[in-house]
C-alpha cells in the first residue's frame, strides 16, 4: 500500500492483455533463461532456475490464469515475485508500467458463473481507457510445490 492506502502495482503484459502484480512482492526484472523442467509440475510450472543459489519454480502466468501459454522469446520476462514467502518466477511477455492506485479504484472481479476467475484474480480497475486485473499472487503457486531448495554447498 502507499503512504494514502492505496496501492501501486506493476503491469505486465501477456500477449495483448495486461494484468497487474502487487509491486511490493516483486523482487526483480530477470531476462528470459530456459529453466530446467520439473518432473510431474503441472503443466503451468515450465520448469526451475537457480536464483544466486536459491532454485525458483517458473509459473507461465498467461498458462495459470487461464490463457493461451506464453511462447517464450529473447524479450520475454521473469518476474521474481515474493509469494507466500518463496520465491517463484512469473514468465511474461513484457513489462509495462508502475501504477498508483487510490484505494477505491479497485473494485471486485465481476461475477462470470464460475468461481475460476475469483481464484486468481483479486479484482479489477480502470487506468487510461484500460480495464486490468489484479492477479491475486498467493493464488498462484500451489502449496504442494514446497520451498525453494538451496543449493548444496
Amino acid at each position: 500500500m502507499t503512504q494514502g492506502g492505496g496501492l501501486s502495482v506493476v503491469t505486465v503484459r501477456i500477449g495483448a492483455q495486461e494484468f497487474a502484480v502487487d509491486i511490493r512482492s516483486v523482487r526483480e526484472l530477470r531476462g528470459w533463461t530456459p529453466p530446467t523442467p520439473l518432473a510431474h509440475a503441472p503443466a503451468y510450472v515450465q520448469g526451475m532456475v537457480d536464483l544466486r543459489g536459491v532454485v525458483i519454480p517458473i509459473i507461465d502466468l498467461g498458462a495459470r490464469l487461464g490463457l493461451a501459454p506464453i511462447a517464450a522469446t529473447a524479450t520475454s520476462v521473469i518476474v521474481v515475485a515474493q509469494i507466500k514467502g518463496r520465491l517463484a518466477g512469473l514468465l511474461v511477455d513484457g513489462v509495462n508500467d508502475l501504477i498508483e492506485l487510490g484505494r477505491d479504484q479497485l473494485q471486485p472481479t465481476p461475477a462470470t458463473g464460475s468461481l475460476a476467475p475469483n481464484a486468481v484474480i483479486q479484482g479489477v480497475f480502470q487506468i487510461e481507457g484500460r480495464v486490468l486485473s489484479l492477479v491475486a499472487l498467493d493464488s498462484l503457486v500451489p502449496a504442494d510445490l514446497g520451498e525453494p531448495l538451496r543449493r548444496a554447498s
